[in-house]
């Protein structure tokens, strides 16, 4: 049934916060009792087939997707074990560079690499590396780009200032990138 298939999306979609009877209801135009019927149908359901690794749960008048309570050990080895989500030498070249020159618009970064960076800066963005941190006072007020909290994380540093020094000099980007991929993968390993 096709409801039954919408309602397991929008509990996906609600993650831990959840969902009330009243507002599927609402989403799916039906009324709050035909939304508690198809929800405890589905619970009963999905909870005697073995082979799903979730269920739904209802806190007050709240419902969830949860996932199987025999299924914790193995959530849990995923926790202690994360995967390293590595990033490509573009990506880590980008970084380098908007971490020791922060903050700094994409034209800048592409000046220092020689090549575009449209791409890099949207992974980046996208891992929550870095973020849009103003706009530059130049023609056309480009997007300045800088490191955020998750980087930090990252890359087990507690502030800039623990940026391993750059040498003395013009630094290139490829001398960033290459003490940037060396304490990426220190943080990797450390993790293992």
């Amino acid at each position: 049934m096709r409801n039954k298939s919408i309602i397991e999306s929008l509990l996906l979609a609600a993650g831990d916060e959840g969902l009330t009877a009243d507002q599927m209801a609402a989403v799916l135009e039906m009324s709050t009792e035909e939304t508690v019927t198809l929800l405890e149908e589905m619970a009963e359901d999905i909870l005697q087939d073995e082979t799903r690794g979730v269920m739904i749960t209802s806190f007050g008048m709240e419902y969830r997707l949860m996932t199987k309570k025999e299924n914790a050990e193995f959530i849990e080895r995923l926790a202690e074990k994360p995967s390293p989500k590595t990033l490509s030498q573009a990506a880590l070249e980008t970084l380098a560079i908007i971490a020791y020159n922060q903050p700094v618009t994409r034209i800048e970064v592409e000046e220092i690499r020689g090549v575009k960076t449209e791409r890099p800066i949207a992974t980046l963005s996208a891992r929550g590396l870095i973020e849009e941190a103003g706009r530059a006072d130049a023609p056309g007020r480009p997007i300045l780009y800088a490191t955020t909290p998750e980087f930090l994380d990252a890359f087990g540093l507690k502030e800039l200032a623990e940026l391993p020094p750059l040498e003395e000099g013009e630094a290139t980007a490829q001398q960033e990138a290459d003490l940037f991929f060396g304490r990426f993968e220190e943080a990797l390993d450390e993790q293992s």
